[in-house]
């Protein structure tokens, strides 16, 4: 029985999948590779990168044309800036893949060898010559990961691959697939052995183009998600596929997580005599949010960037962008925000919900550490709202000065802790309970702190101040 993946490369047997040769342009690769091009594949993390690779070098290898190698440099990371180890990582990978793939032994008796007399700065350069040769077809190499790899070590391997590229295709790969979130213009490469920032531009300036994978269109999720019923029988109600498709915006890796929490996480959604509906998918995003999925926690990660936060941080508190075309480009690569008709937006409803929460973890952390949480929880599970804002105002006069210096974005801190109207109307709530952050210097407490009714289109909104 098949199902939604969330983890790793897509396996058609095992998953419901859209056919990874269709998510990107099969013919203008194939113009690129026969034109003897190097070139960048690029998407954000868990869109389908290595799955659409593995394909193609599968797809090569069963022409007449081609031999193709796929090799995840990923491993290499690890080494950081030492080279010797780096290159060496990445050889014994090659070699690994190449015996894997085509069941050929040449490269393992070879490579050690070529390493210890040639060195870290050309052995990469000479076994991939010595493949070239050996294979008697053109050959394409496809290396992915290949931004995970770190200073002097990704200078090593671009240049290495620049070296060697006036020998193609008898002597050197004919075309090279370099395959990562950013594309290769985006790298700034700090040398510890010249201390000095190198971009990916000037270390491979050979690049012919760069492609981008990018999300699902609402077709392709529908098509997806009628896979399962298909199989199962089970039936997705149109308001759950239009949800799916709002909250994800077509992200491969959301699309398949809310339907596999809705269709195998979730108890009700696993009779299959159910059919799935809007409300049992809005509860799979509840769920996926609340266990801080790694694909979720990573976006805290990015937010502490700074050429991030120079683009998130004016759109959280609602100002127009005023940033570097490059940084706007940067974070779009990341997958953080996406181009629409009234500009740069947050990529999809869960990214918009995720950050907000990501910026106030620890606050929310510390705050629960201070106060034993039962005394603002009643007997009936709902949250005595009044109290815990009480508290929170003798937790903020005390801890101001230090609780706000420790946001990456500072100006949006105010907004993002807010109850907005908008929330609690959709929520059909009958109370609200607004914050206001008095950041002006010279107000004593006594005049920052209050507490006051207010009656907004007949609903009553506690307004606090701090």
């Amino acid at each position: 029985m098949r199902f939604f993946n969330t983890a790793g490369p897509v396996n058609c047997q095992d998953h419901y999948c859209l056919p990874p040769l269709q998510r990107f342009d099969l013919p203008e690769m194939e113009m690129l590779i026969g034109q003897k091009k190097y070139f960048v594949l690029h998407a954000p993390r868990q869109t389908g990168k290595t799955s659409c690779m593995l394909a193609l070098q599968e797809h090569l290898n069963a022409g007449s044309k081609y031999r193709c190698l796929y090799v995840n440099v990923e491993g290499a990371q690890a080494a950081r800036e030492d080279v010797q180890a780096g290159v060496q990582s990445i050889l014994a990978k090659i070699d690994y893949r190449y015996r894997n793939t085509f069941e050929d032994n040449y490269l393992h008796e070879y490579w050690p060898g070529i390493l210890t007399t040639s060195g870290a700065y050309t052995a990469l350069t000479e076994v991939l010559g010595l493949l070239a040769i050996h294979v008697q077809y053109p050959m394409v190499v496809i290396l992915d990961e290949i931004d995970s790899l770190v200073g002097d070590t990704l200078i090593a391997v671009l240049r290495q691959l620049r070296e060697g590229y006036d020998q193609r295709p008898v002597h050197f790969p004919q075309s090279i697939i370099l395959c990562g979130v950013r594309d290769v213009r985006d790298y700034r490469i700090h040398s510890s052995s010249t201390k000095e920032i190198i971009t990916g531009g000037s270390a491979f300036n050979i690049k012919a183009k760069s492609l981008r994978l990018g999300n699902f269109i609402q077709s392709e999720v529908e098509s997806l998600l009628m896979q399962h019923t298909q199989e199962t029988g089970q039936e997705f109600r149109s308001e759950a596929m239009a949800c799916i498709w709002h909250l994800s915006q077509g992200q491969p890796w959301l699309v398949n997580a809310l339907a596999y929490e809705t269709c195998l996480e979730m108890k009700e959604g696993r009779d299959r005599s159910l059919a799935i509906n809007k409300e049992m998918v809005d509860q799979a995003k509840e769920n996926i949010i609340a266990r801080r999925e790694t694909h979720l926690d990573q976006l805290g990660d990015k937010l502490q960037e700074e050429r991030v936060q120079r683009v998130v941080a004016p759109m959280l508190e609602g100002r127009d962008l005023n940033v570097r075309l490059d940084d706007i480009q940067y974070v779009q690569d990341l997958g953080l925000i996406r181009d629409t008709s009234k500009g740069p937006q947050v990529a999809n409803p869960i990214y918009a919900e995720i950050i907000p929460r990501e910026l106030t973890v620890s606050e929310q952390a510390n705050l629960e550490a201070r106060y034993d949480q039962v005394w603002y929880i009643r007997s009936d599970g709902s949250l005595d709202v009044a109290n815990l804002v009480s508290a929170f105002q003798e937790f903020f006069r005390e801890h101001s000065e230090v609780w706000l210096e420790r946001f990456a974005y500072k100006e949006a801190g105010p907004q993002l802790l807010k109850q907005t109207w908008e929330y609690m109307d959709r929520c059909g709530s009958k109370e609200g309970h607004l914050i206001i952050f008095d950041r002006r210097d010279g107000e004593s407490w006594e005049e920052k702190i209050f507490r006051r009714e207010e009656i907004f289109q007949e609903t009553e909104i506690i307004v606090w101040g701090m």
